[in-house]
C-alpha cells in the first residue's frame, strides 16, 4: 500500500455501506479505484440468469474490469459489489490517463494489477469448463482456512457459476462421507484433507 500513498492523494476519497452496487453492465467508468479498505466482489450474469463470482478487489487492488473500460472506453459487462464497507481512492479518468502515459510506476502498478486478475479470470474460466462441480467444490471447501463456511447452498452455487441443486447433491455427498457437516447457513469442514485430495480427482 505504501506504494500507492502518492497516487492515493492525487484521487477522491470515497466510502460506501456494504451492499452497495458499484457498478453494473452497460455503466461507463467514471473513475479509476484504489481499493483501500474493504473488498469489492466482481460477478457477472448471464441470460439465464445464473451468477459467477469473477474475482475479488481488496486494499491496494484494482479492477481489470474498470481498467479495460478506461482504456478502451467501453461500458462494463459485469456487477461491482461492496463486502462490507468499502474505502477507495477515486482517480479521475484524465488523470489516470496522464499518470499512463507519464508515470513508468504507475504504468507498472496497472498493468501488474491487471496481469493478475486475468490470471483469475482464467483460472475461474478453467473451473467452468471442468464439468465435475464436485471436484471444483472440494477443493474451494478444503481451501478454506477458518474450518467453517457461513454461507447458504445458493450463495456457493453463486461462487462457483453453477445451480444450487448441484452444489447440494454434492455436499449431501461429502456429509454421507464424513468430511463436512451441513447446519443452516452453515457448513462445517471436518476433513479438509479427504476434500483437498477429492478435488485433485477424486470420484463420487
Amino acid at each position: 500500500m505504501s506504494v500507492l500513498t502518492d497516487y492515493i492523494a492525487k484521487g477522491t476519497p470515497l466510502s460506501v455501506p456494504d451492499g452497495t452496487l458499484l457498478f453494473a453492465p452497460g455503466d461507463e467508468s467514471r473513475a479509476f479505484l484504489i481499493v483501500t479498505q474493504g473488498v469489492v466482489r466482481v460477478e457477472q450474469t448471464n441470460k439465464a440468469g445464473r451468477t459467477v463470482v469473477l474475482y475479488r478487489v481488496g486494499a491496494g487492488d484494482s479492477c481489470v474490469l474498470t481498467t479495460t473500460c478506461l482504456l478502451s472506453d467501453r461500458p462494463y459487462s459485469g456487477y461491482g459489489y461492496a463486502e462490507g464497507a468499502v474505502t477507495a481512492t477515486s482517480i479521475l479518468p484524465a488523470t489516470f490517463r496522464s499518470l499512463l502515459q507519464t508515470d513508468p510506476t504507475f504504468q507498472q502498478l496497472v498493468f501488474q494489477g491487471f496481469a493478475a486478475r486475468v490470471g483469475e479470470l482464467t483460472d475461474v474460466i478453467n473451473d467452468l469448463l471442468e464439468h465435475r462441480t464436485d471436484l471444483r467444490l472440494a477443493r474451494w471447501l478444503a481451501a478454506r482456512p477458518q474450518g467453517h463456511v457461513a454461507m447458504t447452498q445458493a450463495e456457493i452455487a453463486q461462487e462457483l457459476g453453477t445451480a444450487r441443486e448441484v452444489v447440494s447433491r454434492a455436499l449431501k455427498a461429502f456429509e454421507d462421507r464424513g468430511w463436512i457437516k451441513i447446519g443452516r447457513g452453515q457448513i462445517t469442514i471436518l476433513k479438509p484433507d479427504a476434500l483437498a485430495a477429492h478435488g485433485e480427482g477424486g470420484a463420487l
